[in-house]
């Protein structure tokens, strides 16, 4: 009877593994060989040699995308943390549980319309003739420069993540056992005692998960940095576009790829580690 159990329950995991081995997995040794092809005559050649990777890992253009697009994914991660939290503890606990569904269901509505349709209007919103410069000007303070730089950036960050933080956060908030808080409360712990070691401690998994979540995205964004960000400086995702637009050396941009896909990994295990690993007493 349990060798019928084991073998239903994996018979129950191929379509998974079938489908993460199809679209995930041979896509990305796919990606990992091309890095070691030639391109010759502007036609890619299989082979195996190195000149990609020291090409890419050598030139100084490379590290400094890497790092505005580290620095910029781990901004926008934090700063959608911070914005979302006061949000979601609203949520959690100081909403009924029908309103609470409501507002999540707004939450969930952007994503129902393209990311790049959204990144349109900020367009119209943020140029120098557009009404958030009108309204700066009528008050004497514009215009202000908020296209095409790291500002305009930041908002299309927040555009595509803030909502998705705001939910995961009040699932984690709102699945806190209220005892635990009457608890904290009862034992004459401040309002500012329970949030930082109560609260957060129990909803950290969501908190993390959270927080990575919006980092991957950002990582990898090509439209807000490219629409609203002018390009300048370039992120890796721009990097790998000019890349195989020079000579189609796709090759060298797959190098690009498997760093971007190596660093999200170990920030992902990371977090996860971080998310599910035992606290130490205090």
């Amino acid at each position: 009877m349990s060798k019928r159990t084991s073998l239903y329950a994996y018979v129950w995991r191929l379509p998974l593994l079938i489908w993460q081995g199809a679209f995930f997995v041979g896509p990305l040794l796919l990606m990992v060989a091309m890095s070691f092809w030639l391109v010759r005559n502007y036609r890619m050649e299989p082979d195996f040699i190195f000149d990609n990777w020291d090409r890419m890992l050598t030139r100084a253009y490379f590290w400094d995308a890497y790092a505005i697009t580290f620095w910029r994914a781990s901004v926008a991660a934090t700063l959608a943390s911070l914005l979302a939290f006061p949000a979601s503890f609203a949520l959690a606990f100081k909403v009924s549980e029908t309103t609470r569904r409501w507002i999540l269901f707004v939450l969930i509505v952007p994503f129902f319309t393209s990311y790049l349709v959204r990144v349109y209007a900020w367009q119209v919103l943020l140029a120098e003739s557009g009404p958030l410069n009108a309204l700066l000007g009528y008050a004497g303070l514009g215009p202000v420069t908020m296209l095409n730089s790291g500002f305009g950036a930041m908002v299309g960050y927040m555009t595509l993540v803030l909502p998705l933080v705001v939910i995961l956060q009040t699932f984690s908030l709102a699945a806190i056992d209220r005892n635990l808080i009457e608890a904290s409360a009862n034992l004459g712990a401040t309002p500012r005692a329970t949030l930082f070691r109560v609260i957060l401690p129990a909803a950290r998994i969501g908190l993390i998960i959270g927080f990575v979540f919006a980092f991957i995205l950002s990582f990898g964004d090509f439209v807000s940095p490219f629409y609203l960000g002018g390009s300048k400086p370039p992120t890796l995702s721009i990097l790998i576009i000019d890349t195989t637009k020079s000579g189609q050396q796709w090759p060298r941009a797959a190098v690009v790829a498997v760093m971007m896909i190596v660093t999200l990994f170990i920030v992902a295990f990371a977090a996860v580690a971080t998310a599910y690993g035992r606290r130490k007493p205090s």
